[in-house]
């Protein structure tokens, strides 16, 4: 299992310590959720952060934005060293367009679906994905409880990927902890988001080792 702990959930007051963490455990990814306060009800982070972990990170910056227009900042994110680009389908107009400027900025194109956002609305794009993301909470906060409806739909986009030839991962982000995270590994998940099951955690590293041997 892929592993992409949330630095949403990390002690911004030592930002420093929580990346060496995470440099030293299981981890494969960093996800880090940027949130402008219109797309999602809460403010989180910008580049200045995101440039600052990337100056420590010594894996993958996967970087999640919950922003209106997320294909004006196209060139900004891969200038941030990022390898993965995640888009909310409700949040590009044309999404097919926003997928291939990211391509083309030498990035993984992965798109996001809100829990009640349907897979269906990928069907004639998922081909051209390398990741598709489905928040199993609304997204916005931290620490929120799991939808549990989200394990028909891994199943259901696990099913679409198969059949379109697609190579895309399913990642799974809200709600994600020891007891989920078995439930959907079983239901097709690929990469897994944990953000306050890791760093409310006592032992970080030994959470993020149990997600991984899944």
């Amino acid at each position: 299992m892929i592993v992409s702990p949330s630095l949403l959930s990390a002690d911004f007051g030592n930002l420093d310590r929580d990346v060496e963490m995470l440099n030293r455990s299981e981890a494969d990814w960093y996800h880090l959720d940027v949130m402008d306060g219109v797309f999602v009800p809460n403010i989180s982070f910008g580049f200045p952060v995101i440039d600052a972990i990337a100056r420590k990170a010594e894996k993958p910056l996967d970087v999640h934005l919950m922003i209106v227009n997320p294909d004006k900042f196209v060139s900004q994110v891969r200038d941030t060293g990022a390898a993965i680009m995640n888009v909310h389908q409700e949040a590009c107009i044309h999404l097919h367009r926003t997928v291939q400027s990211i391509k083309a900025a030498g990035m993984k194109a992965a798109v996001t679906l809100n829990p009640a956002t349907p897979i269906i609305t990928l069907q004639d794009i998922i081909t051209e994905l390398d990741m598709v993301l489905l928040m199993s909470v609304n997204p916005g906060f931290g620490g929120q409880k799991f939808i549990p409806q989200i394990l028909d739909k891994t199943r259901r986009l696990k099913a679409m990927i198969d059949e379109s030839g697609s190579k895309a991962l399913i990642e799974i982000d809200g709600g994600v902890n020891l007891t989920t995270a078995p439930l959907l590994a079983e239901a097709g998940a690929d990469a897994l988001v944990a953000g306050s099951a890791v760093f409310g955690a006592e032992s970080p590293e030994n959470v993020i080792s149990q997600l991984k041997s899944l």
